[in-house]
């Protein structure tokens, strides 16, 4: 195994943990109860905005990852 291909693996796999983490930020920052028949609903803007920045820098790294294990050396 060459180092393009380890590296491509690696950027694969930091890509998964980036985005587990991004999707639980994503649903701890929402939370709703039911109170007496009232739905209470609460966010944090700025959880969710982190949370969706792992996750698009899960994909980059992703796209980055499957580049680099389909790149033909010359």
């Amino acid at each position: 195994m060459n180092a393009t291909k380890l590296i491509g693996a690696l950027l694969i796999i930091v890509a998964i943990m980036a985005g587990y983490i991004g999707l639980n930020k994503i649903a701890d920052s929402t939370k709703e109860i039911n109170f007496l028949g009232l739905k209470i609903n609460a966010s944090d803007e700025s959880g969710k905005q982190e949370g969706f920045m792992y996750v698009g820098a899960a994909i980059l790294l992703f796209a980055g990852g499957i580049y680099t294990m389909r790149a033909k050396k010359p």
